[in-house]
């Protein structure tokens, strides 16, 4: 009936003797708006219609689908002696409009009304302490549902593995679900276990279900296709995704949006994120979930730009960012360096509901630490009011990427005083800040520290440890300590080694190091030119060569270096030889400039540097072309007198340009911040902060 018909229905408003209940159940199936179920109530009070259980049962029920439950529950309190079919309907109301506490609370007040419950209330009841979530009352719930013998109801059932997965349990979920029988279980029971694996962190588990499911010839629906999507996500198997969406499409289920939302997340996951870029704009109006898949898509592949580009996009289209936007976007400006885009993001989040959220000021603090302003990031850590150990820890690393030891042991020493207990991030922070500073003793008591805590350390750990004895001259300790690990060093660990070895000119012990490294990652270009760095410091030339062929043979090339330098808030880049510019000649001409000026100050360059065994004039030549010379003379032409220069290195500083920037921050009379690919570097009056120990 449309809603011009129900309102002037001669039938609602006369007097005539039709008062069947089914012909006002009709009508408040036929309503469409709020004000006609209440035009219809006020028709059955006139009748005296008021205490029907069926109607006002259905007028619940019509109440709920539009939300309005303040109305459903009044006409449910108007009814004196409700009996079963208006309390699952008040507490199905409550339930599916999430108000999961009013909905236990109605089924306390049903007891002691002293009404049975059946088997349609207890779906309903478990959809609530699933929502909530509430393990312990899920539990009473699931005692009574034995008691009264409904254990055997498939509804019921389902409803106690979507409550089990939902508070984590999984083994209960699994005997709930192995107790169905196979002839009785549903696509709904199928579906719930496999999502309960899949939303659990155990993808393999969730996949080992679905393969029993498709041999039972069960097909699944939608919401199955998710929950494997989603195992498939964490996986990372891009062709088995691939051959879900197959079935997707083949299904005709391509426009279904938690779908699409899936299929999105896994393409961005497993790093395709031209094909999620796609899907996401296939949708008119994506929602919020989309616009995150997406940011975070982009920021955790190496495509930070493109994530922020995104993020102002999902802005300007009006869509509210939450935590994992904002969280997303920072991490993304944390990789792209630039300062003044890291300013923006702090400001945003300052006039955003997100700026008291620890995780927010956790992550600015981290992404101030990585653009080179220590001094923001302390900004942010004293205006955060709640401090957890997250927060503690992203400050305490940002000291130690800035090889500010004294500072993170400080800071350390003031988290113990506030009884915060420090986590493994907290003990990485402290161990890298002692490494870059060359604090030995300390780092090594830090290291055993962490056993107090009863923290096992990581590989992370384990390789600042190894690069502090290393650096140090202990390469022996160092070598005593891989081979005292519990778990089998990775690539960071025998890295530190080598680049110790290297330091130090310790061909053998380095060529130990560099067989391992190839034989656990035998692609890794770097490791080739580490050992020939080794090989070029002990001027083993010929060594040199023999590294250069199998490299060649191999197919593998040196990673050519790249500095970026931050002009007016973008980013210029510049590579090793750099000639396409469009104010390369100026580049160059202070480039010259800059050179010269170095001469005058005696600056030698250190030949054995080099990776090629090349003469005198062509090392000088070769080395004056490092992409960090080339961005600095870019900045001294670019920004008035006096700017900081900050620039970014997709290498490790080398020995020629760390001791040029020393000398050229004096000339040129600014401080110069580099990150290179291990730290910071603050180059000020012909010091670096690092002591010339990195």
């Amino acid at each position: 009936m449309s809603e011009a018909c129900l309102l002037t229905s001669p039938f609602l408003h006369s007097n005539s003797g039709i008062h069947s209940d089914s012909f006002y159940a009709a009508l408040i199936d036929s309503s469409t708006q709020k004000v006609q179920l209440r035009q219809i109530h006020a028709r059955l009070l006139v009748l005296g219609l008021q205490f029907s259980s069926f109607l006002i049962t259905k007028l619940i029920h019509a109440s709920s689908s539009f939300g309005d439950i303040c109305f459903a529950r009044q006409v449910f309190d108007e009814l004196p002696r409700p009996q079963i079919f208006p309390w699952n309907a008040i507490i199905r109301s409550y339930s599916r409009n999430n108000s999961f506490r009013d909905a236990l609370l109605m089924y306390s007040k049903m007891q002691l009304a002293r009404v049975s419950p059946d088997s349609f209330t207890f779906p309903h009841l478990l959809k609530a302490c699933s929502g909530l979530p509430d393990l312990h009352m899920g539990r009473l719930v699931h005692a009574q549902v034995f008691r009264l013998g409904f254990e055997a109801d498939v509804f019921v059932q389902n409803g106690l593995i979507a409550l089990y997965a939902k508070c984590r349990r999984l083994c209960r979920a699994r005997t709930v679900f192995e107790g169905l029988p196979l002839t009785e279980r549903t696509i709904v029971s199928w579906t719930a276990m496999v999502s309960a694996y899949a939303q659990n962190g155990e993808p393999l588990e969730a996949l080992e279900i679905f393969s029993q499911m498709r041999k039972m010839g069960v097909m699944p629906d939608w919401v199955a296709l998710v929950s494997v999507l989603n195992a498939f996500t964490c996986l990372q198997d891009l062709e088995q995704g691939r051959s879900v969406h197959a079935s997707v499409v083949k299904m005709g289920l391509e426009t279904e949006p938690d779908l699409l939302i899936s299929l999105n997340t896994m393409y961005a996951k497993c790093g395709q994120v031209a094909t999620a870029k796609t899907l996401f704009d296939k949708m008119k109006s994506p929602n919020l979930i989309l616009w995150n898949a997406m940011i975070s898509g982009y920021a955790k592949n190496g495509y930070a730009k493109d994530a922020i580009d995104m993020f102002h996009e999902m802005i300007d289209e009006n869509v509210t960012p939450d935590t994992i936007s904002i969280t997303s976007a920072i991490s993304a400006c944390a990789q792209v360096g630039s300062l003044e885009q890291a300013r923006w993001m702090d400001q945003y989040v300052s006039r955003s509901d997100h700026r008291d959220d620890v995780f927010v000021s956790s992550a600015l603090i981290d992404m101030f630490g990585k653009c080179g302003s220590v001094e923001c990031a302390r900004t942010v850590f004293d205006r955060t009011e709640h401090k957890d150990v997250v927060v503690w820890s992203a400050m305490i690393v940002g000291y130690g990427l800035h090889g500010m030891a004294r500072e993170a042991i400080s800071l350390y020493r003031a988290m113990e005083r506030g009884g915060v207990i420090p986590n493994d991030v907290t003990f990485l922070g402290l161990l890298m800040a002692c490494n870059h500073s060359g604090l030995v003793r300390e780092g090594w008591w830090f290291f055993n520290r962490m056993a107090d805590h009863k923290i096992n350390p990581q590989q992370q750990h384990y390789a600042c440890v190894i690069d502090l004895l290393g650096r140090a001259g202990h390469l022996d300790q160092a070598h005593e300590v891989i081979r005292g690990m519990p778990v089998q060093p990775g690539v960071t660990v025998w890295g530190a080694l080598l680049s110790a070895c290297k330091k130090h000119r310790q061909v053998g012990l380095g060529e130990y190091a560099a067989q391992q490294l190839f034989s656990i990652d035998p692609s890794n270009t770097g490791h080739y030119v580490q050992l020939s760095n080794l090989y070029a410091a002990a001027r083993l030339w010929d060594r040199v060569a023999e590294v250069r062929v199998r490299m060649k043979e191999k197919g593998l090339n040196k990673d050519v270096g790249c500095s970026w330098v931050e002009v007016r808030g973008k980013l210029e880049a510049f590579r090793v030889g750099d000639k396409s510019h469009p104010r390369y000649e100026e580049i160059e001409k202070q480039v010259e400039w800059i050179e010269n000026k170095l001469k005058e100050c005696g600056f030698v360059a250190y030949k054995d540097a080099s990776l090629h065994d090349l003469n005198e004039e062509e090392t000088e030549e070769t080395l004056c072309s490092h992409s960090e010379r080339i961005a600095i003379a870019y900045g001294t032409i670019s920004t008035p007198q006096g700017t900081t220069l900050r620039i970014t290195k997709n290498l490790r500083a080398c020995v020629n340009c760390h001791a040029a920037t020393k000398i050229i921050s004096k000339l040129v009379s600014r401080e110069i911040i580099v990150r290179d690919t291990n730290r910071f570097h603050h180059f000020k009056d012909e010091v670096c902060s690092c002591g010339d120990y990195w």
